[in-house]
């Protein structure tokens, strides 16, 4: 927790107002107060503010109360504050103005502040155009409730000259902080520079944690686990961007960014792409009402290591596939051709008991062989008869 530290925050006083009239009225920019003298018979009144961006800020005056205290705001453009009560039965109303004192543009400028991995905050400014070169700035901060003051533990230094703070505990920062920013040197009157920032809207949220991808046949699911934050926050306070690339030899092929609500329950499900391809994907946070996002995680792959074979390389294929089939084809018929010239086929004894005509069942006539020419002879053929033998005489 952070130590009050009134002696540090007592130099950094801005100078109060006062106005010379009844009411005596006195603004103090520290606390915010403005009171002016109680009289008798002071009655209901009303106080008014007016700031130049947020306009009329109203506070109501309990009778019997000279005083009011306004939020926190902005002073380094000036204010106007009214007074307006009833002092026996006679409304009066008075008002008072609360300029920036020292030379205009001397105060720092380009103020901002980042908070990042939870813990840790940055803000940084810049030398006023007008400021002279023994200027020296230092950085206050408040909570909203004004009990807890510091200044900056550790200054970032420009030539000599603050222009940022580190500060690695905000544990004593409330949701709401004003931060000043004041100004001192030996040759000019230096302005002040303030603001309060809501610690929400600054803060840069980590990537989510323990992102897997687990695919099936059909579709791939991606989860994740909110990232920790300086104050817990529900699933619904946050929105993630998926960044899903396809990896290839020649690069890596971004889709279009996909948002997805927290209260999604930090999951996200998509069509499987190639069941070859290789993917990657990036997730980065950030608040649900405003898209301030941080850093991309580390990529998480899901896929095969081994690319996608395109259109191109299944035509090579088949075209491949089709030529080596059509070799092994003229291979085989070539070899049948060379071993019916080997092996020519042997002549069949011809079958004549089934052919239309009558046959003589007393005569067998044989199918004679094609000879070359020179080479054949040609064969007899002898018909057998057989004679009955005449019977014995008796």
């Amino acid at each position: 927790m952070w130590e009050r530290q009134a002696a540090a925050w007592r130099n950094t006083d801005l100078p109060t107002v006062e106005q010379n009239s009844s009411l005596n009225m006195k603004f103090d920019p520290k606390t915010t107060k403005l009171t002016w003298d109680c009289q008798e018979n002071t009655t209901y009144g009303e106080c008014v503010l007016i700031h130049k961006e947020k306009g009329q800020i109203k506070k109501k005056v309990k009778d019997k109360e000279c005083q009011c205290t306004f939020q926190d705001c902005s002073l380094h453009g000036g204010v106007t504050l009214t007074v307006e009560v009833n002092i026996n039965q006679r409304r009066i109303s008075e008002t008072l103005v609360y300029l920036n004192p020292g030379g205009e543009g001397t105060a720092a400028q380009n103020f901002s502040c980042l908070i990042y991995n939870a813990d840790f905050m940055n803000c940084t400014w810049a030398k006023g155009q007008a400021a002279p070169n023994d200027v020296q700035y230092f950085l206050y901060i408040r909570d909203s409730k004004k009990k807890i003051e510091r200044e900056c533990p550790h200054y970032l230094k420009d030539s000599g000259t603050h222009v940022g703070c580190h500060l690695q505990d905000l544990s004593g920062l409330t949701s709401y902080s004003y931060f000043l920013v004041n100004g001192t040197s030996q040759e000019a009157g230096i302005q002040f520079f303030d603001s309060v920032l809501l610690l929400k809207e600054i803060e840069q949220y980590n990537p989510p944690n323990n992102i897997t991808v687990h695919c099936n046949e059909s579709h791939c699911f991606i989860r994740w686990e909110k990232p920790r934050t300086r104050k817990t926050l529900s699933i619904r306070e946050f929105q993630y961007q998926l960044d899903i690339q396809r990896q290839s030899n020649t690069g890596s092929s971004r889709n279009q960014l996909i948002v997805v609500s927290g209260d999604t329950g930090n999951k996200y499900s998509f069509p499987r792409p190639g069941l070859r391809a290789k993917h990657t994907v990036k997730i980065r946070t950030a608040d649900a009402r405003k898209a301030h996002w941080g850093a991309w995680s580390q990529p998480a792959e899901f896929g095969s290591a081994e690319p996608e074979s395109s259109l191109v390389h299944v035509y090579l294929l088949v075209v491949l596939g089709t030529f080596i089939c059509g070799l092994t084809i003229s291979c085989l018929f070539k070899r049948f051709l060379g071993m019916h010239r080997l092996f020519p086929p042997i002549p069949r004894i011809k079958d004549k008991l089934n052919d239309s005509h009558q046959i003589d069942h007393q005569q067998i006539l044989w199918e004679k062989f094609a000879h070359d020419v020179g080479k054949g002879d040609k064969e007899e053929v002898l018909a057998v008869e057989e004679v009955a033998e005449a019977p014995a005489n008796a």
